[in-house]
């Protein structure tokens, strides 16, 4: 699912241009992405070709994680599957994520342009990494693991399609990864000298299609479930015009957007240079998706979709042959 194909020296050349563009002090912002010290400009900032997949080498071995500790039960207004937020009367708070999804083969990519553009502009997201991206991008995890501006959830270890999977994969999937990220955590804590504090526990089904009993499942075991209600339509080589066209046709106070940073979106930092200047001009206001959840009343769905319910049936491996053209989604699943 994660292909991108593009001129990696002229894209990182446009996008340069349009992180330096955004804000004045660019890497000021950068620096900023270090508040204690233990990362540099140079080491944070994108590197060419650092966005696009790969195939695996010795260097990207590791071990399995173990599972790890299940977490209270998520209950009352966070149960479910959290699509929106519904805010007080005048509050116009909006949270940007981004996927960083990998499955066993290739390794997927860090698109450094998006995250160094968030960083000069002081915007909060959060990322959900899949635990295979966490075990081979360990420096960039650590890197954003320690960012203030961001927090970061679970995609699942392998990326697989959980739709129709028995209860102890589904378990074994979000567990594994949150090993990964304690992991994460205590090796940016290791560099840095300083704790990385735990955030609450956020997980995003691959390919946005779960049961209502997988999703009750997640909640069970501490995570609350975290899908969108603005679906920009970034990968696979979607234009910045029209992922920009598709965030402002949709977003409203409250509002969750889905977007990629592992190199499949590759016109995304360039559409995130126009919408985040457009979006705060009209009084939007990012944050990442705990405060988010804590600014209002979580908006929850009983089952999982992309933009209408049924429309994960291409990706669901049980039913897909079986999917009517009216339920195909009109853009890739995340």
């Amino acid at each position: 699912m994660c292909e991108c194909h593009s001129s990696g020296v002229s894209r990182r050349r446009l996008l340069g241009g349009l992180v330096a563009g955004l804000g004045a002090a660019a890497f000021a912002g950068a620096a900023r992405a270090a508040p204690l010290g233990c990362f540099n400009a140079a080491a944070l900032a994108a590197q060419p070709g650092e966005w696009a997949e790969r195939h695996a080498t010795a260097a990207d071995a590791f071990v399995m994680p173990a599972a790890a500790e299940a977490a209270p039960p998520v209950t009352g207004a966070m149960a479910g599957i959290v699509r929106r937020v519904n805010l007080p009367a005048g509050e116009k708070a909006i949270a940007l994520t981004f996927d960083l999804c990998q499955t066993r083969s290739p390794i997927a990519g860090y698109d450094g342009a998006i995250v160094d553009l968030l960083r000069a502009n002081k915007v909060p997201a959060t990322f959900f990494p899949a635990g295979r991206w966490l075990e081979t991008h360990g420096a960039r995890a650590q890197q954003l693991a320690a960012d203030p501006l961001f927090v970061l959830g679970n995609h699942s270890f392998d990326h697989p399609d959980l739709h129709a999977a028995a209860a102890e994969r589904i378990v074994s999937e979000v567990l594994m990864t949150e090993t990964s990220l304690a992991e994460t955590r205590q090796a940016a804590a290791n560099a840095c000298g300083t704790p990385v504090a735990a955030p609450m526990r956020l997980f995003r089904f691959p390919y946005g299609s779960c049961a209502d009993t997988g999703a009750a499942m997640v909640n069970g075991i501490g995570s609350v479930v975290i899908q969108w209600d603005v679906v920009s339509g970034d990968p696979d080589g979607t234009s910045a015009a029209t992922i920009t066209s598709n965030v402002l046709r949709a977003i409203k106070p409250g509002s969750i957007v889905v977007m990629h940073a592992n190199g499949r979106g590759t016109h995304t930092a360039e559409a995130l240079a126009r919408l985040v200047p457009k979006l705060r001009s009209e009084g939007f206001r990012f944050v990442m998706v705990p405060e988010l959840l804590a600014s209002g009343t979580p908006q929850a769905a009983s089952e999982c979709f992309i933009e209408r319910p049924g429309d994960t049936l291409r990706y669901d491996d049980r039913v897909a042959h079986h999917a009517p053209a009216e339920l195909r989604p009109t853009h890739p699943a995340t």
